[in-house]
């Protein structure tokens, strides 16, 4: 680069050699920058996992006690459901968090469960909350849902360091 700037005595004018400088200048900072960032960022990254990590927990499980199978809340019913049967868990810590669900304790319902806590779902399959019956030994669905996102947090965290390389080496 060095070498190179003799050239930039034959432009007409200064200013083309002042942006030339510039540019550099704010490309050296764009650097340093976001190595600071980086640093700052694998130091902070426990508290702030253990925020979001309490955050998660909270929504998670209140979500699923006040809104599941409520009127007007059935994407919320959805994806509980869903989030149920994928990750094969039931409740947001264990089976009992249902207990205290505003469904669950409803004068129509007769389930302990909802039906896609079932291993084998099937209508009415959440009246029996039997282990053999429901996932209640392989643990609620935010440790899976953690798990999940973690995975995933590598994924993101390995494909960005990839990036990274081919734009340094090109």
């Amino acid at each position: 680069m060095l070498e190179k700037s003799d050239y930039i005595s034959l432009l007409n004018s200064s200013l083309y050699s002042a942006s030339a400088y510039l540019l550099i200048a704010a490309g050296v900072i764009v650097i340093v920058t976001g190595i600071i960032g980086c640093c700052a960022t694998l130091k902070e990254m426990q508290s702030l996992l253990i925020v979001l990590d309490q955050e998660l927990r909270q929504n998670l499980k209140v979500t699923m006690q006040q809104k599941y199978h409520q009127p007007g809340e059935d994407s919320i019913t959805q994806a509980v459901d869903k989030l149920q049967q994928e990750f094969q868990c039931c409740g947001s810590y264990n089976s009992s968090d249902w207990s205290d669900s505003v469904w669950i304790q409803s004068a129509e319902n007769e389930r302990l469960v909802p039906d896609s806590c079932c291993k084998s779902p099937s209508d009415l399959c959440g009246l029996r909350d039997h282990p053999s019956n429901i996932y209640k030994v392989e643990g609620g669905c935010i440790m899976k849902l953690e798990e999940f996102i973690l995975s995933q947090l590598y994924i993101i965290g390995a494909v960005g360091i990839g990036i990274a390389f081919l734009q340094v080496k090109y």
